[in-house]
């Protein structure tokens, strides 16, 4: 089956979580296109991602091209001061394969560095600051994949966006927004203070923004990436960091290298579901919810039926609540997989679902570590997928974390560095900026990589891709896909309705059931309320993006009405 180039790119997840309303109806009829199609979060990306196909390269190409191009026009959401996950499909080798290019711990990190003298958290220690800057990973994780599987010159990947940088693009609301939101810290660093503002006053929508320290950092990197780890770039970025306070040295710099890590698939009805696995928790949630699911009609009814929502929302209860207790770096502990998204615990777990009544969440806790072997013997980022014209698919989400990350900028760079250190448990119990609790697992350690939310997606029927799909949204993330994913596969909507529809979300701490305002009736949310679910109403959350594979071989794309995204077929 030959298949038609297209990209998919997504938001950050402090701009999406709450903030971004959804009209009824806006989901427009997705076109069918023949020769490819990019749709990603700005157009400017979606343009680099199709330059790459229309110039003859292949999914890789086109995933760089569009990577690099979103960490130029919203930095707010993701950059090469960041770091994520991919996952590629191999067509001709019929191979799936995933990459972990995700910021990791410097080497001076300790467990306990986010706490004052009498153990408390100091506020926004892990947030704001370069303290709060882990090692970054998206420049190497984009040249391991490029020099593995790319077919373009690396120069010519990274040229629309070095162009970008340069010549400057037009600043858009939501650019303005995050600079709103951030300003305080973006004006506390004096980097970042002259990369996003006119020497302090905020820009406007419709002016042009012009960044030359990064456009002058990109020219180095298309000449030689890895001076990024362990020339000038590096350097520099060092150099800041001492200056700041930051942990981040050369050291760190140079030991940093992406790892390859096996996908984890599962068996959903008639269709394979692959995604990445730890230190991701998303492939690992995402297939223990699906398991759950199991062979429930939940077709037979409407999505948002209160039925369908109570049994999923349970669901979701149990595999955020598993999360907190098993899920971290797996090179630094032992992480259950195989037993979390075995069939086997899915029928130990799913008794404990009362279709009647929504269970405490204290009373939900991860099972016994024996138990749970017991049952096995006998679960602000953006997002961007590609399929090329022989069938490979990529899936990728990257991140700098918060919106603006850490808020500083690396000085002469241009560079805007992550927070993703918030994503470790900086103290067992003790929320993250998503809510998210954490305990040992996720505990911080030298060189050691925080857990995630991020669910890079591909699906597969009868080893042909069907769906690639992923969103941003912090710990939103895997309730999204499986929601988009289960819309597609099951419900069998279009794409673009599939990514529109109202969303629901559950993460187990605070217990409560997230829905989006106005996408459920009244007297749905009445019946979830009697069923002893503390109701929060949103506006909307995600930035999710999806490549459907119609049964005449035709790409079908949709970006998410929720943010700005396009796109464009030829």
């Amino acid at each position: 089956m030959r298949l038609l180039g297209l990209v998919t790119s997504g938001l950050s997840c402090l701009c999406c979580l709450g903030s971004l309303a959804l009209e009824p109806g806006r989901a427009q009829e997705p076109e069918g296109y023949s020769q490819g199609m990019v749709v990603s979060a700005h157009p400017l990306a979606s343009e680099a991602g199709l330059m790459m196909l229309q110039q003859g390269g292949n999914a890789v190409d086109a995933a760089v091209a569009s990577t690099l191009a979103i960490s130029v026009v919203e930095p707010f959401s993701a950059g090469i001061g960041g770091g994520g996950f991919l996952l590629f499909f191999e067509a001709e080798a019929g191979q799936m394969h995933s990459l972990d290019f995700r910021e990791r711990a410097p080497l001076a990190a300790t467990e306990t560095m986010y706490l004052d003298e009498s153990g408390e958290p100091e506020p926004r220690a892990s947030l704001d600051g370069h303290r709060a800057v882990g090692v970054p990973g998206t420049v190497a994780g984009l040249v391991e994949v490029h020099q593995r599987y790319g077919v373009l010159p690396w120069e010519e990947v990274v040229e629309p966006a070095l162009r970008l940088a340069e010549q400057g693009f037009t600043v858009h609301q939501r650019f303005v927004d995050a600079v709103e939101r951030r300003q305080e810290v973006l004006l506390a660093n004096p980097a970042a203070r002259e990369a996003f503002t006119r020497e302090g006053e905020l820009y406007e929508v419709g002016e042009r923004l012009r960044q030359p320290q990064l456009a002058t950092t990109l020219r180095r990197l298309a000449e030689n990436p890895r001076d990024f780890y362990e020339g000038e770039i590096a350097e520099a970025i060092a150099a800041d960091m001492a200056a700041y306070g930051g942990l981040v040295t050369r050291e760190d710099m140079a030991a940093y290298e992406p790892i390859w890590r096996d996908p984890l698939c599962g068996t959903f009805r008639q269709v394979e579901v692959c995604a990445m696995g730890p230190p991701s928790s998303g492939g690992v949630h995402l297939l223990q919810i699906l398991n759950l699911i199991g062979d429930r009609p939940l077709e037979a009814q409407d999505p948002h039926h209160p039925d369908t929502v109570h049994f999923l929302a349970e669901a979701m209860r149990i595999a955020y609540a598993d999360r907190s207790e098993y899920l971290g770096d797996p090179d630094f502990v032992e992480v259950p997989v195989a037993a979390l998204i075995s069939a086997a615990y899915a029928d130990y777990r799913r008794p404990q679902i009362d279709e009647g009544q929504a269970r405490d969440s204290a009373k939900v806790t991860a099972v016994d570590p024996s138990r749970l072997n017991q049952v096995w013997e006998s679960p602000e980022t953006s997002h961007l997928t590609v399929v090329d014209g022989d069938g490979n698919g990529v899936s990728l989400t990257f991140t700098v974390n918060g919106g603006f990350g850490a808020g500083v900028v690396a000085a002469g760079t241009g560079i805007l560095l992550n927070n993703e250190m918030d994503d470790f448990a900086v103290a067992p119990g003790v929320p993250n900026l998503y809510g998210l609790v954490g305990g040992e697992a996720n505990a911080i350690a030298p060189g050691k990589t925080p857990l995630s939310s991020m669910t890079p997606t591909i699906v597969l029927e009868e080893n042909q891709l069907r769906l690639a799909l992923g969103s941003p949204g912090g710990s939103t993330i895997i309730t999204t896909v499986l929601q988009v994913l289960l819309n597609v596969v099951l419900y069998e909507l279009d794409v673009a309705t599939a990514i529109a529809a109202p969303r629901f979300h559950h993460q187990w701490l605070p217990d409560q059931l997230l829905l989006q305002e106005g996408g459920f009736a009244s007297e749905t949310v009445e019946n979830l309320r009697q069923r002893g679910h503390e109701i929060n109403q949103w506006q909307g959350w995600g930035n999710a993006n999806a490549i459907v594979v119609t049964e005449d071989n035709r790409l079908q794309g949709a970006a998410d009405p929720r943010g700005d995204g396009t796109a464009l077929g030829w």
